[in-house]
């Protein structure tokens, strides 16, 4: 058998064509991440954007039916748990890159530049970063929106009852007929006569619940609040 020398040019241009090809696979990755970075930034813009959008080009066939919801659903969930539905351009959170990486998703799937994010949270998370669970919306047309995203942490199991005498007057004039009995019953015996009487409980009673309205009364005006079915929807601090 005859050994053959080793032509050290084809080596070379061998080792060259190698180098190229690999130069290729580097420049193709390099343009894929790009085009990922500048959807990245299209969606980021879109999330900050204050445009009323109300319809996407969905294509419904592709829709997952559990993740529609119509704006009545949206605004009573809002009202019993005291939470804001507004544009995402006024959530100062930190939106993940899941959320994002599912528009993304949802984009391709449906050929569509998906507009009019909402976002469903407590109303301080329209201030400031907070752990509570956001969800993250696009609207679909005729007042429902699809469910894109929810991250973050389950609201807390009694949220729902501590929001309940924000969600009208009767509810928190209730609450405070109901704190002011029971602030009265504390009110030790002898304490303004020697006998208990039930006109003086209810005189009492009275008082306390004078006191505690006023108490109530002033907090809400002070600080601008507001029942839950007049802020659910608005963007303003002191609705």
């Amino acid at each position: 058998m005859i050994l053959r020398g080793t032509n050290i040019e084809h080596k070379l241009q061998k080792s060259k064509n190698k180098n190229a090809s690999s130069l290729d696979i580097l420049d193709e990755v390099q343009q894929i991440l790009n085009k990922h970075s500048l959807k990245d930034e299209q969606i980021s813009k879109q999330l900050g954007s204050k445009s009323n959008f109300r319809e996407n080009d969905f294509d419904f066939d592709l829709l997952e039916t559990d993740k529609i919801f119509h704006i009545d659903q949206i605004k009573e969930i809002c009202i019993d748990y005291r939470l804001r539905f507004l544009n995402s351009s006024y959530f100062k959170g930190k939106i993940p890159q899941e959320a994002i990486s599912k528009i993304k998703q949802l984009e391709a799937a449906h050929n569509t530049e998906i507009k009019g994010f909402k976002i469903m949270a407590p109303s301080k998370l329209f201030k400031l970063e907070d752990k509570d669970d956001p969800l993250l919306f696009a609207p679909i047309g005729n007042d429902y929106y699809y469910l894109i995203h929810k991250w973050g942490n389950d609201l807390h199991p009694l949220r729902k009852l501590f929001a309940w005498p924000f969600k009208n007057i009767a509810n928190l004039g209730l609450v405070v007929l109901l704190i002011s009995y029971l602030v009265t019953l504390m009110v030790p015996e002898g304490l303004f006569s020697k006998k208990n009487t039930t006109a003086e409980f209810w005189i009492i009673y009275f008082f306390m619940f004078k006191c505690i309205a006023s108490i109530v009364i002033f907090y809400g005006f002070a600080l601008g609040k507001n029942f839950n079915s007049a802020i659910w929807k608005s963007k303003y601090f002191n609705a």
